[in-house]
């Protein structure tokens, strides 16, 4: 019996110890930042600040394969968001679409389709042919397509990216860094939150009433297997490597992971997953200028109007550890009339962390001499209002 006790402790000892063990080495790892031990490349980011947590390699080039698709998903947005074009439209199938290879849901040239269910094709199931109709449809022709690719690419400050095609496929001089995939999604998601409604979607069908009915299943697995992961985009090429963007949100926070050129989808996906765990687990956003907060009010009758309300432009959004204090911040206002110069310039831990522009809401002009005459003796003989 006391046998049995003694081997029942010792048991029961070595197991504390080496879940101790396990936790401790987790730790560690968690504090040494050291992720990605696949990944070529690959990066952490905050959502709303896009500032990077953590980076490896995340300005190198490499082949984004579907991950290009984030860019036609920009584009096609912003066309939506613009009223440009519809959901509802509904789009023939070009030439060039239905002959593309890779993942497709077999598109005939000719085929009519809604730009709801081609985004659909796209987002879920990373179809090709469905990312090429889109793109012609936006841009006219492929090639006019992806030079709208290729400025929306410089306009966001994308230094290490450049696309020959909307869908991916491998060329030497269709290149993107995991940085630059990271900060594409986080203006897609910014801007066009609405592209979420169809990245988070798990299963659906296109042509449903048809006897083509033709089912999409999402390539990324998290959105079905991780709480709180709604996008975004997969990749994959044998150039490329098992690539993806993958977004997570919980108690209004959001995350952006990238990893590029992973030797599995199963490597992959644990390591976008312990990246994004530990974004969500260990940091947190304080939120100090709203967009639309007033920030200033003139009262001066040397220019008109005399009276203006001063808004921000932007958000200020500190993102910081959970566990360290809130450091010293302190906003600048620059106001010059003369120049018309309206701005916040945002010190944290004595740093410029941003300059936000502020929106007077009116054209702005110098009062005449009439005008002045007519606010001072205003003044004098009815006071201030």
């Amino acid at each position: 019996m006391i046998k049995k006790f003694i081997l029942l402790f010792l048991c029961l000892f070595s197991v504390v110890t080496l879940i101790c063990y396990l936790n401790i080495n987790t730790k560690a790892i968690n504090e040494d930042n050291s992720f990605l031990q696949d990944a070529k490349s690959g990066c952490l980011i905050e959502c709303k600040t896009g500032k990077i947590i953590y980076g490896k390699n995340e300005n190198d080039r490499l082949a984004p394969a579907s991950m290009t698709k984030i860019m036609t998903m920009i584009l096609v947005m912003e066309k939506i968001y613009n009223g440009d074009i519809n959901y509802s439209d509904m789009v023939i199938t070009p030439k060039e679409a239905a002959s593309l290879g890779g993942s497709q849901i077999y598109l005939c040239e000719g085929e009519k389709m809604s730009v709801h269910d081609l985004l659909k094709a796209m987002c879920i199931a990373s179809a090709n042919d469905a990312a090429m109709s889109l793109g012609i449809y936006v841009g006219g022709t492929e090639k006019l397509f992806v030079n709208k690719m290729n400025e929306k690419a410089k306009e966001i400050g994308l230094e290490n990216t450049n696309f020959i095609n909307p869908y991916g496929f491998d060329d030497p001089n269709h290149y993107s860094s995991s940085y630059d995939m990271a900060k594409m999604a986080s203006y897609l998601i910014n801007n066009y939150p609405d592209i979420l409604k169809y990245t988070c979607i798990y299963e659906d069908y296109v042509r449903e009433d048809t006897e083509k009915r033709f089912w999409l299943v999402n390539t990324n697995k998290l959105v079905k297997f991780v709480d709180g992961v709604d996008g975004l985009k997969t990749g994959w090429t044998n150039n490329s490597g098992y690539c993806l963007t993958a977004t997570i949100t919980k108690k209004g926070e959001r995350f952006i992971a990238v990893a590029m050129g992973s030797s599995s989808p199963t490597i992959r996906n644990k390591e976008i997953t312990e990246l994004l765990q530990y974004g969500i687990n260990n940091y947190e956003t304080v939120q100090l200028v709203k967009k639309g907060e007033i920030i200033d009010e003139i009262k001066d009758i040397s220019v008109s109007p005399k009276h203006i309300i001063l808004k921000a432009t932007d958000d200020v959004i500190i993102i910081k550890k959970k566990t360290d204090k809130l450091k010293n911040y302190n906003i600048n206002k620059v106001i010059n009339l003369d120049n018309q110069e309206f701005y916040i310039d945002v010190f944290y831990d004595d740093m410029l962390y941003s300059r936000i522009l502020l929106d007077p809401q009116t054209k702005i002009k110098q009062s005449n001499i009439f005008e002045l005459l007519y606010e001072v003796i205003k003044e004098l003989f009815l006071g201030s209002n």
